[in-house]
């Protein structure tokens, strides 16, 4: 039988990864609505919402991996691993959105295969179910990349003329 030493967390270091996955989650909310804040004024309602939408996900990592911190008996902390930028270019802030997202499925990749050594298998589908998300939003953000570079700026005027119609929906 194995002793274990007082006080001392077995889960430990899956705190620590998905206090990172908060960190970078929270980032990434800050950014992506900032992105919906800009369109938006732009005058870009669908990519405004696009971007509103993904945000609103990213909140829920955030609520998934301190949900899972607290059963570990972790504390959360609340602090965003980066600052957002500024970015007022949509090519430059999908571009921005895809680099993101990348980032986020390699780290959350790393950090399955660390819950999985430590033998904590749910933090392990977490972190995979994560994976699928992030995928997810980089093929989004991929699919307008690929609108705007066959219709140019064609495709961002006609979702000015689409936002007409109402405030950005999420």
């Amino acid at each position: 039988m194995r002793k274990q030493v007082k006080d001392q967390n077995p889960f430990e270091k899956s705190v620590q990864l998905l206090n990172a996955v908060v960190a970078d989650e929270l980032t990434a909310v800050m950014q992506y609505m900032y992105f919906h804040f800009r369109c938006n004024d732009m005058g870009y309602k669908p990519l405004a919402a696009l971007f509103r939408r993904i945000g609103i996900q990213e909140m829920m990592h955030v609520e998934w991996a301190a949900e899972r911190a607290m059963f570990l008996k972790g504390e959360v902390e609340m602090i965003p691993s980066g600052k957002v930028h500024k970015i007022h270019d949509v090519r430059e802030m999908l571009a921005k959105a895809r680099d993101m997202e990348m980032e986020a499925r390699l780290d959350y990749a790393k950090m399955a295969a660390e819950a999985t050594a430590a033998g904590d298998l749910l933090t392990k589908d977490l972190f995979e179910r994560l994976i699928a998300d992030e995928e997810s939003h980089w093929d989004q953000f991929d699919q307008q990349v690929d609108h705007i570079d066959n219709f140019g700026e064609a495709y961002l005027a006609l979702q000015s003329f689409e936002g007409e119609q109402g405030p950005a929906e999420g």
